[in-house]
This record gives C-alpha cells, structure tokens and sequence, in this order.
C-alpha cells in the first residue's frame, strides 16, 4: 500500500480513540502509513494539546484550525478546508469515529469524491433526533463503506437502517484500548487536586469522593436546567465531596446566568478541563460518577465504577445493560436515590462487555489492510 490511511480527529472524544488505531495501523505488517488530520474543532489548550502528549498521540500532519461556531458553520467549514487537503493527498481511505461534526462534514466530502470512507464507533443510537451527535452518527453510518462497532446491538441498529451487513465489522471498543494503556500511566487524584492548590484531605471522606463532568446544551446552556442540577449536586455533596471538572461551556454559562456561587467550595472541588491521564486517576478512585458524557458512561464500565448518567436516554445501552451505568435524567429524586444505594453498598457492579478487551484497534487495522487490499468494495 502505498497511498495513505488519512485519520481525522476533531475534538476531545476522537483523540482517545484515534490513538490507539494510529499504534495498530503502525504496529500492522505490514504497517499501513497513516496521516492524521485535525480539524480544529476543539482548539482549547486544556482539552486538546494535553490529550495529544496523554495519549501519546503525534502532532497532527494537517491541521485546518476551525474552531467553533454553530453547528452549520462548523460544519461547513469542516467540509470547506477539507475538500484541497482531500485532493491534495489522495488518501487509500478516510477514517473517521464517533460523532461530532467533524465526523459528519469530512465523511461528506470524501464521499463525494469517491474516497473510501470508515467509521469506527458505528451504529450507536440514543433515537434522540434533538441530539446533534444523533444526526452525525445516522447520516455518517447512511453514507460510510466500512463500519466497525462497539457492540452488537450496534450492528442491529444498521440492519434496521439499511446498511448492508457486509459493511459491517464487530471489532470492540477502541476508548477502552486506550483506557487500559493509560491505567498504570493515570495521576493519583491527590495529584490532580495538588496541582490546582487544592489540599486533597477532601479525598479522605469515609464515603470517597464523586466525580462530576457536564457539558451537554441540555443540561448547561438553559439557566432554570442548570440551577436544577447544582442544586442536587449540592445535595449529593452534602454526602459525598465532589470533584466537579468544568467543561468550557459550562463555565462560561456558570458565569453568565450568576450561578457559580451556589456550590460549597468544602463539598465541591471545582477543577478546569483535565487531561486524559488525570481523569482517568480521578475516576478509577471515585465512589461513583454523575456525568451526561458518553464516553464516560464507557469507561467507568470498564474501571467497575458505578456511574449515574444525567440524560434522559443514551447511545451506549450495554453500559446500562451489562455494566455500571445508571440512567438518572434530571430527576432529583432518581439522582438521590441512586446516590444513597452507591452509598449503602447496593450500587451496579456490572461486567465489561465482549471486546472490551484492549485490542479493538489490532482487529481495525487487520480488517482494513485485508479490506484495502481487497478493493474497499
């Protein structure tokens, strides 16, 4: 082969799983070069460089240097600097994972220009249509050539859509590749919070500790939705401390709707985006996990940690189904009652599901080269 692989990444979620793919295509024989793309649409210090040196990612070959914007902009733009790099570099394929924007504008270009298009982490469905990341994930699995999923339901999903199962591959999940890499390399907690000047004595609760993380618009860009919620959190807190690490947006609307005094700084640590290894520190030692992430929602099934999603519906049923995740919403009384059985011993235990094993890239990179060599039919 001589033509590259061209792997795009675009924001916080697609570093962790390009990584690992970026080794398995390397570590291949024979080895499938790789070009990796970023399209700038994360452009924060705190949640982008970082999780490159984490990761151990190499800087990007590309970058387009996007930044944000709405959804359409973003997008269009994605799709408007990807076109020349396209043509330019005539790539054997073009890999792309999960769902965000990105995902969605450079599967777009490269399929009108008849380049081989790949999506890992397909098939994932919350049949939430508000959901932007619903949207890219349909329209990207409609259009893609070869689709490698997490789960087997995922496959389900695709046969109910339309998609031929030949185009589809059950590989496993390439987030825990990463988080299995990353376990012995992860900062203690104590670590984390020493170097943001916190003294950690609040890790030494008898309870533990919880971790908190936000960021969905549903959750933080309504006033009335986000007072809601710190307010339980400051119930939970009252049992728990809480690590909270504040996503950008949810900072910023902290400060715009005059909320950020609401939460005890006794009961409730808040920290700037973390790196990925500091994350996983902090979750692999925590109680439990309230989140609205997705990617979260997988990893603390892998760690065993009970985790209590804050959304009404999720893409990843096998976290609920088979591991610790719980779905809470915006109920307070769920999110206590929860809460008080991760307390009293009686939360999720759960299992790591099928091919969750650390070895989802290999299998990507094995399918590929034969599925390249084969045509990419």
């Amino acid at each position: 082969m001589t033509r590259p692989v061209m792997c795009v990444v675009g924001a916080r979620p697609n570093f962790m799983k390009m990584a690992p793919i970026l080794r398995a295509l390397a570590g291949h024989v024979p080895a499938l070069p790789a070009l990796l793309l970023h399209t700038g649409q994360h452009y924060d210090k705190d949640m982008s460089h970082q999780l490159f040196d984490d990761l151990g990612l190499p800087r990007p070959d590309i970058n387009l240097e996007v930044g944000s914007g709405s959804h359409a902009v973003q997008t269009a733009e994605v799709m408007r600097r990807f076109e020349p790099v396209l043509d330019e570099h005539r790539p054997a394929c073009v890999v792309v994972v999960g769902d965000v924007n990105s995902t969605l504008a450079c599967t777009l270009v490269a399929v009108k220009k008849a380049v081989p298009v790949v999506h890992v982490e397909a098939g994932l469905r919350s049949y939430d249509r508000r959901m932007p990341e619903e949207i890219n994930r349909v329209l990207t699995d409609q259009v893609a050539d070869r689709l490698y999923t997490t789960e087997r339901s995922a496959q389900a999903n695709l046969l109910r859509e339309g998609v031929d199962a030949a185009r589809i591959c059950f590989v496993g999940n390439v987030m825990i590749d990463s988080l299995l890499a990353a376990r012995t390399q992860a900062r203690s907690a104590a670590d984390t919070l020493r170097a943001h000047g916190v003294a950690p004595a609040i890790l030494s609760h008898p309870a533990g500790y919880g971790v908190v993380t936000m960021h969905r618009p549903s959750n933080v860009d309504h006033p009335e939705t986000l007072r809601a919620l710190l307010g339980v959190l400051g119930e939970v807190a009252a049992q728990l401390p809480l690590v909270f690490a504040l996503h950008p947006r949810t900072r910023a609307n902290l400060e715009r709707f005059g909320l950020a005094g609401l939460m005890d700084p006794q009961r409730m640590v808040m920290l700037p985006p973390q790196g990925y290894l500091e994350m996983v520190g902090l979750m692999s030692g925590a109680a439990l996990v309230l989140t609205d992430s997705g990617g979260l929602q997988e990893e603390t099934t892998a760690l065993g940690v009970p985790c209590l999603t804050m959304r009404e519906n999720t893409e990843r049923p096998i976290t609920v189904e088979q591991g610790t995740n719980t779905m809470v919403g915006r109920d307070r009384q769920a999110i206590l009652r929860a809460v008080a059985d991760i307390l009293a011993g009686r939360g999720k235990r759960g299992r790591v599901p099928e091919f969750w094993d650390g070895h989802a890239a290999e299998r990507i990179a094995a399918d590929l080269w034969q599925w390249l060599a084969a045509g990419a039919k």
